[in-house]
């Protein structure tokens, strides 16, 4: 279905390695970002695994499918939610890849851009030194927007999913030291920044100079760092 009503902008496919485990980064804007990028990543012969609320592995057919693809459960504030960060670096040490959104839900910047993200792909990262793959993904926000009050698709005009893959980030200088709370901020910034740098050159824009803190009160951004005028979620 996604190729009949989508055309696709597949580019940095040879960034996915071909074995070994590893993890990918990528952002979100979209309902339909999960469907875009496993959809890439398929492609490239790696099945991606992902990390996704518990809810989501409950009930009906979403449910089934969750746990037949052997997705990762996460339990928020809960006495199980280590078990993630365990099933995690678990599979990245058996070879396979496993897939965060990092930001934890759709973003909440009003331009789309990537926000603060969550620490948990840098500590896994630190645990496996596994390779970090940044995933960019623009397009499926204009079939589906962000928090519309309306979930419907708009499939016409028939619009491109945008999916690019970088060179991995690069944590070394991060390696053997002690993974605190400040060291994993600074690794969690050190993805973030790759991934808005590839949304950028997607969007062939300059993104906020502060990126967006979610739950807390809107940053005003001074007006020398404003993003140009931008295509926007409808």
């Amino acid at each position: 279905m996604l190729r009949v009503f989508f055309k696709r902008d597949w580019r940095g496919m040879d960034r996915i390695p071909a074995d070994g485990g590893f993890i990918t980064v990528v952002n979100h804007n979209s309902y339909l970002d999960p469907l875009s990028y496993a959809h890439y990543q398929y492609n490239t012969g790696r099945v991606p695994r992902f990390l996704a609320k518990n809810a989501l592995f409950q009930h009906g057919m979403v449910g089934r499918f969750m746990r037949g693809t052997r997705q990762i459960p996460v339990y928020r504030e809960t006495n199980e939610a280590a078990d993630a960060y365990r099933a995690a670096v678990n599979a990245v040490r058996s070879g396979e890849c496993v897939a965060f959104y990092p930001e934890g839900t759709l973003t909440r910047d009003p331009d789309l851009w990537p926000m603060e993200g969550k620490t948990g792909a840098a500590r896994v990262a630190m645990a496996t030194r596994a390779p970090v793959i940044p995933v960019a993904q623009w397009g499926a926000h204009q079939a589906m927007p962000p928090y519309a009050k309306e979930r419907r698709l708009r499939l016409f005009p028939r619009r491109t999913l945008v999916v690019v893959a970088g060179e991995p980030v690069d944590l070394s200088e991060f390696h053997g030291r002690e993974p605190n709370a400040e060291l994993l901020r600074e690794v969690t910034d050190r993805i973030m920044d790759a991934i808005t740098a590839l949304l950028a050159d997607i969007r062939q824009e300059t993104p906020p100079a502060r990126r967006f803190v979610h739950r807390r009160a809107p940053v005003e951004r001074p007006a020398e760092s404003s993003a140009p005028d931008k295509e926007k979620a409808e």
